[in-house]
């Protein structure tokens, strides 16, 4: 299955990042995203494609301390949480029935 997912904008308030650190946290939130979905699963509603203008992701502390690779995978996490299902929460899912 191939997936396009499009951020527009991340905001990413009370960090101080460096030249060049912009870059290196795209890259990271990237690469740690696609590590997410390639073990886990998009969640059952978005599954059928489409445009979504916000997905809510999940609420997590953020700790990157000007180290955009630990702030990057720490963002991909929490947007993982709004739109990933893994196999543990999918298999709940399937014996309650949803």
């Amino acid at each position: 299955m191939t997936l396009d997912i499009y951020i527009e904008r991340l905001i990413v308030d009370g960090v101080d990042l460096g030249p060049g650190d912009g870059e290196r946290l795209k890259a990271a939130v990237e690469a740690e995203l696609s590590r997410l979905l390639s073990h886990g699963e998009l969640a059952q509603d978005l599954k059928s494609g489409g445009a979504f203008p916000s997905i809510r992701a999940g609420s997590r502390p953020v700790s990157g301390e000007g180290n955009p690779a630990r702030l990057g995978k720490q963002i991909a996490q929490s947007v993982y949480q709004g739109i990933g299902e893994t196999s543990e929460q999918s298999s709940h899912s399937d014996q309650s029935g949803r």
